[in-house]
């Protein structure tokens, strides 16, 4: 009788499989973001040697350098979110260890994407 059991029973009760393809894409969109981004991020820093503090504060003041340098901060902590909780789905399998380790990734996930937007638009905005 066991032969004719398909391995449906084996994942019921698991959830919906719905959400790794959303992942997946997320995680792509934002690798892709970061190269460009980097290289951008690559030319402006290179840009930059050499630049005394004044100079630098202005080049990042600058709304398009602000915005291109928020984008690739909030793409980056996406990023690392999103990849670091494959890792720990995969990997940790004690389910009150890896809600403990997922929420904290999720919080410093977002506790430094917020310092750095802010340190980003204080310069911008004459701060410094």
């Amino acid at each position: 009788m066991s032969r004719f059991r398909t391995p449906l029973k084996n994942v019921r009760g698991l959830g919906s499989a719905k959400l790794g393809t959303e992942h997946f894409v997320m995680q792509r969109l934002t690798a892709t973001a970061l190269v460009v981004l980097a290289i951008w991020f690559l030319v402006f820093v290179v840009s930059l040697i050499g630049a005394d503090f004044e100079t630098a504060r202005v080049a990042v003041a600058k709304p398009w350098n602000a915005i291109l340098l928020v984008g690739m901060l909030v793409a980056m902590f996406w990023h690392a979110q999103i990849g670091l909780q494959v890792v720990l789905e995969d990997y940790v399998h004690n389910t009150l260890l890896a809600l403990a380790l997922q929420t904290t990734v999720k919080f410093i996930a977002v506790v430094g994407a917020i310092a750095s937007i802010f340190a980003v638009v204080r310069i911008a905005l004459g701060g410094a």
